[in-house]
């Protein structure tokens, strides 16, 4: 009994570890998660058409004051007073609203969620409210990971300030609309007060600058394009500038570059050599830059880099590889600057295709992580990129989904960089065509152009373009961490194969290739099928070269 009385023991013990580990793992989503990362009634009778924003930085108080004025058309009408949902982080503070440049509106909070009240909305109207504000700013820790507004120094001391706010958002320093799926239709502007000493950037192209006379100076930056609130960001430091033209697909692209004073000297070979090769390989696979109208600005930054639409941030040392580092093992990814075309790489995925919901950003980061590897291929070579696009793969964790649930502001694993671009590249390798795959990389970017998408549209588009149905091949790499298992043996001539270890319904093409041998297509499933084989074809089933071609495990059952 006492023997029988120990292993019941266990056995609870083992059973409570497992519910406290499965609740661990569980997020647990509060309310300010849904109201910030769904789409309210507070949110949805209105369209943002335009941002107009001014700030005043102040670095020794580490605080900011400003304004944005939002223009917005009314998409719902309503007939009596109404609420807006404007989003502001604490611990910044509104302190007025005004509606239509003429009269002030009441508001109160909840957190970091704003609620004006505004009068009656007639159907397609376009009105504004002007919402000045002001506060200690939250500043990032860890920039561009964990995101605020950035104070620190250049070598020389001197002071230097922008803002990375991907994720957490762009209330973390201004007010606005802070979900991915409404972008100003028409644009935005960022007007930056700075003391005279400095330079201050923006996205797009400026406008005007003017000196105050009294210590300070006013730069003013306009984006024609709309774009993503986490885009808009301030750079403000000892600045200058170098520009060209670059020939482009749809004419001459403007491309400035701004560098600290002491870095001009490096900056004016490293940078255009691998703008230029990143532009000529990207506008090859994805088609023309997206925003020709607001150029091309590369920008030295206090952290790594991010994506900032037309003004990208640059932080990776001037060297190649990530900041020295190879991300690949396998030498390619010294070759390069990671950070440049990376990053670059989100001015299509990301920029231009924007998703609606934070949950589907491996279309963001897949996408990018897989343009590394077509930047490869296409300059270094197939065999080139075939090699990095292997290398990445111990990246891969399989920790948790890449995407997360909808609605709540959530990212899902970090997978979605390397694993999304192996997905892709495992897609293209069974597609057997890439004059086919490139016009889905284009067509993509067209069809999509400056718009926000799900997901599914993006799937979708996919698999009607390539004339298949890679539904079950997105679900088995997006949704779950399994990793299929291709399970094969040869016998009487007879290559007999399958998949395991997957989705019901998995059915990932693959097409086995070898210098000198016919090539073999096939589309396993969980049945067992087989294929017989001429002269040479029994080595195309190779446990290491589908591996290398493919993300499933290879196993031979013989």
């Amino acid at each position: 009994m006492k023997i029988l009385s120990h292993i019941t023991l266990l056995m609870m013990l083992v059973a409570c570890s497992n519910i406290i580990k499965a609740q661990e793992q569980k997020p647990v989503y509060k309310l300010a998660d849904t109201l910030r990362g769904s789409l309210t009634p507070e949110r949805t009778w209105w369209d943002v058409q335009r941002y107009e924003l001014s700030v005043k930085p102040d670095y020794n108080d580490k605080s900011i004051t400003g304004a944005n004025k939002i223009v917005y058309k009314v998409v719902k009408a309503n007939s009596g007073n109404v609420r807006m949902q404007i989003d502001l982080q604490e611990p910044l503070i509104i302190d007025s609203v005004v509606y239509n440049e003429s009269s002030k509106l009441k508001f109160e909070h909840n957190g970091s969620v704003w609620y004006v009240h505004v009068p009656a909305q007639k159907l397609a109207a376009q009105n504004n409210v002007h919402i000045f504000y002001h506060g200690k700013v939250h500043q990032a820790k860890r920039a561009p990971w964990d995101g605020g507004f950035i104070f620190t120094t250049d070598s020389l001391s001197r002071p230097w300030m922008t803002v990375a706010c991907q994720g957490l958002g762009a209330s973390v320093w201004y007010p606005n609309k802070d979900h991915q799926s409404d972008e100003p239709d028409k644009g935005a502007s960022l007007t930056m007060t700075v003391p005279d000493t400095l330079v201050a950037i923006g996205n797009g192209r400026l406008v005007f600058k003017k000196n105050n006379n009294d210590g300070t100076a006013t730069y003013k930056y306009n984006v024609e394009n709309p774009i993503s609130n986490y885009c808009i960001i301030p750079y403000i430091g000892k600045y200058v500038n170098f520009k060209e033209k670059y020939a482009g697909e749809k004419g001459p692209l403007d491309l400035n570059y701004w560098v600290l004073d002491y870095n001009l000297p490096k900056a004016k070979t490293y940078m255009p050599d691998q703008v230029h090769k990143m532009l000529k390989s990207f506008e090859y696979w994805f088609g023309p830059y997206p925003f020709y109208e607001d150029g091309y600005q590369l920008i030295d930054a206090s952290h790594t880099g991010m994506e900032h639409q037309s003004a990208v941030s640059y932080g990776n040392w001037y060297k190649f590889g990530y900041r020295g580092r190879d991300m690949s093992g396998d030498g390619w990814g010294l070759k390069w600057d990671f950070i440049i075309i990376h990053e670059s790489g989100h001015e299509w995925f990301g920029n231009n295709i924007t998703t609606n919901d934070l949950a589907d950003m491996w279309v963001h980061e897949g996408f990018t992580n897989y343009s590394e590897t077509l930047f490869v291929d296409y300059i270094f070579g197939n065999k080139a990129g075939n090699e990095y696009n292997f290398g990445i793969r111990k990246g891969i964790h399989n920790d948790k989904p890449i995407i997360p649930a909808y609605g709540v502001n959530a990212q899902g694993s970090g997978d979605m960089y390397p694993k999304g671009g192996n997905m892709l590249h495992s897609i293209r390798h069974g597609l057997d065509n890439d004059e086919l795959f490139r016009s889905i990389l284009r067509g993509l970017n067209q069809t999509f152009y400056h718009k926000t998408v799900t997901s599914a549209q993006v799937e979708s588009y996919v698999s009607k373009k390539a004339g298949f149905n890679y539904a079950k091949v997105f679900d088995q790499y997006l949704r779950t961490i399994q990793i299929p298992t291709f399970e094969y043996y040869i016998k009487d001539g007879k290559a007999f194969y399958r998949y395991i270890d997957c989705i019901k319904g998995f059915n990932l093409p693959l097409t086995l290739k070898k210098g000198g041998v016919k090539s073999i297509k096939i589309v396993p499933s969980e049945e067992w099928q087989n294929v017989s084989l001429v002269a040479g074809q029994n080595d195309l089933f190779s446990k290491q070269s589908i591996e290398f071609m493919y993300y499933v495990n290879v196993k031979n059952t013989k």
